[in-house]
């Protein structure tokens, strides 16, 4: 999952070598954390958080074939 934030938050932004991605698990639930530079932070969310939500929907779709919950916070 965090390869797949990871590449499509360096396809939308200005500046891929800003992108980190961090990822915290817990026993049901992991969250990745993704950083762009703040000149980018507009293009990752998108007009009313379409692209954020997008992302979201993505990655939520590629989790549940593991059967995990998965969230993702733009920071």
């Amino acid at each position: 999952m965090k390869e797949l934030v990871e590449l499509l938050a360096k396809a939308l932004v200005d500046q891929p070598e800003a992108v980190q991605v961090t990822q915290k698990e817990t026993e049901k639930e992991v969250l990745l954390e993704l950083r762009v530079a703040p000149e980018d932070m507009g293009k990752v969310i998108g007009k009313q958080g379409k692209i954020a939500k997008a992302i979201r929907t993505m990655v939520k779709a590629a989790a549940a074939k593991d059967g995990r919950r998965v969230t993702v916070e733009i920071i």
